[in-house]
């Protein structure tokens, strides 16, 4: 039997609507994402993630193209919420991360496209980009609950989050799934304007360890609760690479889930910026796996086992 994701018990306890109202009060002077731009995101103004009181969401539908574990038969249910609290200039969705296209939706609005994913069969309701709209998303949670949501949530996000802000979504968050971009503050300087973005990656990925500890996955081959984190290899950036799976192994645990991505190309701005502006090399992604390996990490994404063993002429 798959376990109950535990925002039911919050909800139920009330602690839900507490961690709600915490969270909607700090929007006043919003400190809810490293930034700490301090607007008053409550009545509208914005500060660098371009979002007011309301979030606004790009798109809403089921999604085959994420980790096994998410997908399964019916999908996962993916809700994309435009803007972002980093500036990559290569973003892979530059024009929802960078231009803000997409709609403001309320919190009624927010919590009915949870449930109607849910009613299509998905598998779990996939917050992509979450980081700057932590309060609208438990804002419209209870809503959820109410009309029946009873599927895990996946907290899908960039990695560039506030240890504070994490700790309301304890118990609320059922799989945490960050990216870790890069190991050196150079890169993240240069490439997503956020020079402290290395540590805050591992203050990140350490609180969300802690409170959701290793994937776990069920029977049917579902993620029901735990850690998966993603890697996008880029260009030239093999040693911050190496750095980071040496992390993972050794100050998360050996048995992180990680997704290890061979998909970058260049977009947004990348073109700009050497060595962003070439494809990977495909010797590059089989360094990077046989780094995750020489770190001992043990659960890699399937896709990422059978780029190896097509590299190493074992399939």
């Amino acid at each position: 039997m798959s376990r109950a994701p535990t925002y039911l018990s919050l909800y139920a306890s009330g602690e839900l609507l507490r961690k709600k109202d915490a969270a909607l009060e700090r929007l006043s002077a919003c400190d809810l994402c490293p930034r700490r731009c301090g607007v008053d995101r409550s009545a509208g103004e914005k500060g660098f993630c371009r979002t007011g009181r309301l979030a606004v969401v790009s798109a809403c539908h089921p999604h085959f193209g994420e980790e096994a574990p998410l997908v399964g038969q019916g999908g996962s249910g993916t809700i994309f919420f435009s803007n972002c609290n980093l500036g990559c200039v290569f973003c892979q969705n530059y024009e929802i991360s960078h231009y803000g296209d997409g709609e403001e939706v309320s919190a009624a609005q927010l919590a009915a496209m949870m449930v109607r994913l849910a009613q299509q069969g998905c598998h779990n309701i996939n917050l992509v980009t979450p980081s700057h709209v932590v309060a609208q998303i438990l804002e419209a949670l209870p809503l959820a609950i109410e009309a029946g949501l009873s599927v895990p949530l996946v907290y899908n996000s960039s990695g560039y989050e506030a240890v504070e802000t994490l700790r309301l979504l304890d118990g609320v968050v059922d799989i945490y799934m960050p990216d870790f971009k890069f190991w050196q503050s150079a890169s993240s300087r240069r490439f997503a304007m956020a020079d402290d973005y290395p540590e805050i990656a591992r203050q990140t990925i350490r609180e969300m360890h802690h409170q959701v500890g290793d994937l776990v996955i069920n029977s049917e081959g579902l993620a029901e609760h735990g850690l998966l984190v993603r890697h996008l290899v880029m260009p030239g950036g093999l040693a911050e690479t190496r750095e980071i799976m040496g992390f993972l192994a050794r100050d998360i645990s050996p048995r992180t889930y990680v997704n290890i991505m061979d998909q970058y190309r260049p977009c947004g701005h990348g073109m700009d910026f050497p060595p962003l502006d070439r494809m990977l090399l495909p010797e590059e992604y089989r360094q990077a796996l046989e780094f995750a390996v020489q770190a001992g990490l043990t659960r890699l994404d399937q896709r990422d086992l059978g780029a190896m063993l097509r590299a190493l002429g074992v399939v």
